[in-house]
């Protein structure tokens, strides 16, 4: 009974309308995701380490140790930009 949902007072047309709007938003979140995915902006190497200030060579370990994911089309590497601006990490200052 923990998982069961009772529905009282409640005429056809009402719940018509929690559902519509439920779906409603459920489809827009997951259109928002999908909008996101699409607009992706893919970084070259170089465009990389720039963006990072970083050396090729530290950009290889973070990669080798699973900090940054890296996506490859034949012998081009790529990386997400949202995915690089994610692995950095906020320090907390004292």
């Amino acid at each position: 009974m923990a998982n069961a949902i009772m529905v009282h007072n409640l005429d056809v047309q009402q719940l018509k309308e929690i559902i519509n709007t439920t779906v409603k938003n459920q489809l827009s979140d997951v259109f928002e995701a999908l909008k996101r995915e699409k607009n992706e902006t893919l970084l070259t190497r170089e465009e990389t380490y720039r963006l990072l200030k970083i050396d090729s060579t530290t950009l290889w370990y973070w990669i080798r140790d699973g900090k940054l994911k890296c996506y490859a089309i034949g012998n081009r590497r790529y990386y997400k930009k949202s995915e690089v601006l994610e692995c950095l990490t906020l320090l907390k200052t004292a």
